[in-house]
């Protein structure tokens, strides 16, 4: 029994059985508020098994996050896809941005994580030096100051949030160095798309505290989800009574090349990325709700 993965399930359950049906921006939705999930991430990664995973689409995302970029792409030119609609023409002209051109998608998570707050012109900019590092100050904390408490990744920047094509769903992430050198990650989501979407955030917050962990020397432990609207498309619905039918497998293993060596997160590239074990059923079809 995957009892984590069925955490994952029950809260669909949960969320068609007793959500609150909401009339919002972009759909109608059934809706809890409040909600928190739990992964052991020390000997397995929380891919989830009731459907296929597009598991190095998340990381391929998640590098992309890291690398600092704006640019959809970088990512469609990897077959990665997850951007394409919030980057068209047609929909920044919608959400009223008429000033940069197509695929770039504004100081969204990329340009927070390494640049935070840096003024924005474009995708195209060099950023060095500008703004504020939150990955290499957080690298750095774990290296030389693990049992701090201002381990914290923000992507949520109100100074920012009309120039983003999009704003952060995943705001904010703290990291906690336990005294035997575990490493977990809580992060606080404030609008989780619980069939869609949310399988690839705890898949790529996941993967980032292991990256994290193979920078400073540390052992994956724990990642902690906690959402604030998890909720559930209507045009889902369907689709997911079949999921929660499902019984889980275990979760893969993940590994990452041991032939390596890493100094930074630029370091990375999907190939030095391996998954055993991967059991799952077959996959779902869901359309994101833009």
């Amino acid at each position: 029994m995957n009892s984590d993965e069925q955490s994952y399930l029950n809260l669909i359950k949960n969320v068609i059985e007793k959500g609150e049906i909401r009339n919002t921006r972009n759909s109608i939705t059934k809706s809890l508020f409040a909600e928190k999930l739990e992964f052991d991430i020390s000997n397995s990664i929380p891919f989830i098994t009731t459907k296929k995973l597009a598991w190095k689409t998340v990381i391929k995302e998640l590098l992309w996050f890291l690398s600092g970029s704006t640019n959809n792409k970088i990512l469609l030119d990897q077959n990665v896809k997850i951007w394409e609609g919030n980057a068209r023409k047609e929909y920044m002209d919608k959400i009223g941005i008429y000033n940069r051109e197509e695929n770039d998608l504004g100081p969204i998570y990329g340009h927070q994580w390494r640049h935070f707050n840096a003024n924005y012109k474009d995708h195209n900019t060099c950023y060095i030096n500008k703004g504020i590092d939150q990955i290499s100050n957080i690298i750095n904390l774990l290296k030389n100051d693990p049992m701090s408490r201002r381990i914290i990744l923000s992507a949520w920047n109100p100074c920012q949030i009309d120039e983003m094509n999009l704003p952060p769903c995943h705001i904010l992430a703290q990291f906690y160095v336990s005294t035997n050198k575990e490493l977990s990650c809580q992060m606080y989501q404030r609008s989780a798309d619980i069939g869609l979407g949310l399988p690839f955030n705890i898949a790529s917050y996941a993967v980032l505290t292991y990256i994290l962990a193979k920078l400073t020397g540390l052992k994956p432990k724990k990642l902690i989800i906690v959402i604030g609207d998890a909720h559930i498309y209507q045009e889902h619905e369907q689709v997911l009574q079949v999921q929660i039918n499902r019984m889980p497998y275990a979760f893969p293993k993940l590994h990452i090349n041991n032939n390596k060596e890493y100094t930074n997160v630029s370091d990375f590239n999907i190939d030095d990325f391996c998954v055993d074990e991967y059991s799952f059923h077959e996959s779902i079809k869901m359309n994101m709700v833009a």
